[in-house]
């Protein structure tokens, strides 16, 4: 059973009430000063506490999705970004491979064109000589005749530092919300493409393209979108791809939006920050280079760059959040032809719970600001 595994929560619960129930049952006759009576409560409570914290535990990384298996808990994972040269690419067929699909978790989800289908890949990165593992939901109208040779719009869809794309679908639910409100008709049918920001894990590279490092900002800015419509029907235009996430990924999607207004039609940050992290996670990001750090400050950006053409929409509350002040900040500063909204709620804090209520509305109003439907050529 897996790390997210509903089961392995519940009986990781179910254990520890009955080492609960158990202790209190044992205790009278382990009251007693005999090393066998001492090393019996010691067990007892230690055996206790760690499966209450093993609940404690396996319950906040449902709710974070900060590691999607156990690989990846140990530090096993293996299945994750690498940095890549040209001349190894030479023999593949292109820069998208699927290695493997799976259903969407709705009604009639065992079959493409009525539940549509996430597929999982990797990319390559021909620019960036970055490669990372990303999963796509297809929408049910990829796979029905009528749609066969339409494109769609696509959306990038950022997780936090240090969370998993697993946790997109497990998580967030955005395959099942992108369904429900498409199918109620209040957006268009759009293909997600759905990965870390973390494509040189373990570091946070923050999407910045590091002077001697991982250039990250070219990976999400050139590579992916062009690697996803060389593979998938999907436009190259800047009116066909939106870019989401939520923390880190929310801040790379309002700044990848920004700095490439030619690429990204929408961003959206959920609960973002607007400057760049540095710490331990991160390393020296910029080496010196004072305009590239100032260029990654979006308040900095708005003020001193000529305002990009795209839209922009960023959320924030005003209980439980810390970008409140800066949030309002970011919304005074952008200038046409920029276009900006906001969701703003009462409370919520940085959180999955949180950006479940945003996520719904956040797509409506991609889809609205995006174009799909014209002929494959």
């Amino acid at each position: 059973m897996g790390l997210t595994s509903n089961k392995v929560l519940a009986l990781a619960v179910v254990l520890a009430v009955l080492l609960f129930i158990g202790t209190v049952w044992l205790w009278p006759r382990l009251a007693r000063r005999s090393w066998q009576a001492v090393t019996g409560r010691v067990g007892l409570l230690l055996a206790t506490q760690l499966a209450i914290f093993a609940s404690v535990g396996l319950a906040a990384n449902q709710a974070f999705g900060f590691y999607a298996t156990w690989a990846d808990l140990f530090g096993q994972e293996t299945a994750q970004g690498v940095v890549v040269d040209h001349d190894a690419m030479k023999g593949e067929k292109g820069p998208v491979r699927v290695v493997d699909t799976q259903s969407v978790d709705v009604p009639g989800g065992g079959i493409p064109r009525l539940g549509g289908q996430i597929q999982k890949i990797d990319v390559q990165g021909r620019n960036s000589r970055i490669a990372s593992p990303a999963y796509v939901y297809l929408p049910p109208e990829y796979f029905q005749p009528q749609y066969k040779h339409r494109t769609f719009p696509a959306a990038a869809v950022l997780t936090g530092y240090p969370g998993t794309a697993e946790a997109l679908i497990k998580g967030l639910h955005y395959p099942q919300t992108a369904h429900k409100q498409a199918k109620d008709g209040k957006m268009q049918p759009m293909i997600l493409v759905m990965l870390r920001p973390t494509v040189a894990p373990p570091r946070d590279t923050e999407c910045v393209d590091i002077p001697g490092g991982p250039q990250s900002e070219t990976f999400f800015a050139k590579d992916l979108p062009g690697a996803i419509s060389d593979h998938y029907r999907v436009g190259r235009k800047a009116e066909s791809w939106g870019i989401i996430g939520d923390s880190t990924g929310g801040y790379c999607a309002l700044k990848v939006a920004m700095h490439h207004p030619r690429v990204y039609g929408a961003g959206v940050g959920l609960s973002a920050y607007y400057k760049a992290a540095q710490d331990v996670t991160t390393g020296n990001l910029f080496h010196g280079d004072k305009e590239r750090e100032r260029r990654a400050n979006l308040l900095w950006y708005l003020d001193h760059m000529p305002p990009p053409k795209t839209s922009l929409l960023v959320t924030t509350s005003k209980k439980g959040e810390g970008n409140y002040k800066d949030t309002k900040k970011f919304i005074e500063k952008v200038k046409s032809p920029t276009r900006v909204s906001s969701i703003t709620l009462a409370s919520g804090g940085h959180n999955f719970n949180t950006w479940r209520r945003e996520i719904p509305a956040s797509l409506v109003w991609m889809s609205g600001r995006l174009t799909g439907g014209s002929d494959v050529r």
